[in-house]
């Protein structure tokens, strides 16, 4: 039994091959510059580079990591870099890997910001940005899609989700969805494991208790400031399941309708910049930061919505192997999957109306669309595509 539990260890142990502070500077540094096309992508490269190439982990080591990013909030790619740097060189690592990785696209988008600001009106410029809104809407479908597929497994869970697309449709605070969301998966299996009458009815009163919340949780209209913009992405980046496209929801909510820091108009261009830009979609906070608050909004923004990442991921090690040992936990997790999908969606159907104006916006999505769900065109291209189309026709 020893002999067998040693073997099993220097299996599934962390590679012995050496690796200085530099050298993981250096790789998520190129990583980071390089990687365009959103999460599913940006692991795809990291699997090819530190399991095929450098073997600096074993593939059950990847996917066991990646399972542990997928089930925390927050952006999975980013989360990945992070869980490699602390595989390799601990705290120090965790730190150089994840800052590295995002380093190069928060550079671009806040330079592309910059030169929003300052040439935002001028027609060539509104040109490429007409065409590029309804690309990122068929690229928030194709994701939408894809997810769902994925994390739609009963009828239940499909129940849960038109509620939670209810609610947000209805005004109901977005952290308060995802709690519900969570207690509606959960319910049954709770369900199933209390022997008493009385037991289900103390189960029935804390799926009613969380909607006495929203006053709670709400964000009030206030003057701007760099600490209120700290805790709106910070928040963000503390509870957001799902995609990096579900962060649209959520800016929309607090900086389009709640505190009016923002316009529709300037949502869609910080997502379209985030689609033009390797890295992270969570950078799109980097954009919004520096529009509303110059160079400290941008760096604030940023700081916010990344650093949660790199708590959960440094507190995982103790969390996450009891969430995957209980089933109420995981179909809760399964919840607040299907209810950040659900944002996606109504979000998609919202900022649609504002992308798609007139018909040749109109079909630039429909032609999107088809090309990212049935031949899987990278969506850089299409992004390309676009800019060049807008730039010629409203240039």
């Amino acid at each position: 039994m020893e002999r067998k539990q040693a073997g099993r260890t220097a299996t599934a142990g962390p590679s012995t091959a050496e690796v200085s502070l530099r050298e993981l500077a250096l790789v998520f540094l190129k990583l980071g510059t390089i990687a365009f096309g959103g999460p599913a992508a940006h692991i795809a490269m990291m699997e090819d580079e530190f399991v095929a190439r450098r073997q600096w982990l074993t593939r059950e080591q990847f996917l066991d990591r990646l399972g542990a990013a997928n089930l925390m909030p927050g952006p999975s790619s980013t989360e990945m870099a992070i869980f490699i740097g602390y595989e390799k060189r601990g705290w120090p690592g965790l730190l150089v890997a994840g800052c590295t990785f995002i380093l190069p696209a928060a550079i671009m988008v806040g330079a592309i910001a910059s030169a929003y600001v300052r040439y935002g009106t001028l027609p060539q410029v509104n040109g490429v940005l007409y065409a590029l809104k309804p690309v990122v809407i068929a690229v928030i479908i194709q994701a939408f899609w894809k997810l769902a597929r994925t994390a739609l497994k009963s009828i239940w869970l499909g129940t849960v989700g038109s509620v939670a697309a209810l609610l947000y449709v209805l005004r109901v605070h977005e952290v308060l969805i995802l709690a519900i969301a969570a207690g509606l998966a959960g319910a049954p299996v709770l369900y199933r494991r209390l022997p008493t009458t009385r037991r289900r009815r103390a189960l029935l009163l804390t799926q009613i208790t969380p909607l006495r919340l929203p006053a709670v949780l709400a964000v009030t209209a206030a003057p701007f400031g760099l600490w209120p913009l700290f805790l709106i992405f910070a928040k963000i980046g503390a509870v957001l399941f799902g995609s990096g496209y579900v962060l649209l929801a959520f800016l929309r909510a607090d900086l389009v309708d709640r505190l009016h820091w923002l316009t529709e108009r300037q949502l869609l261009d910080a997502v379209a910049v985030g689609q033009i830009t390797p890295g992270p979609v969570f950078t799109t906070a980097t954009f919004i930061g520096y529009i509303i608050g110059g160079t400290p909004g941008a760096v604030i923004a940023t700081v916010g919505i990344f650093a949660p990442a790199f708590l959960f991921v440094a507190i995982s090690g103790l969390v996450i192997p009891r969430i995957r040992r209980s089933r109420v936990a995981a179909s809760m997790l399964d919840g607040v999957v299907v209810g950040s999908l659900a944002l996606m969606g109504v979000v998609a159907w919202q900022l649609g109306r504002a992308a798609i104006i007139d018909v040749p916006t109109l079909v630039i999505a429909i032609v999107s669309t088809a090309l990212l769900l049935g031949f899987r065109v990278n969506s850089a291209w299409l992004i390309v595509a676009a800019g060049a189309f807008g730039w010629l026709y409203r240039g």
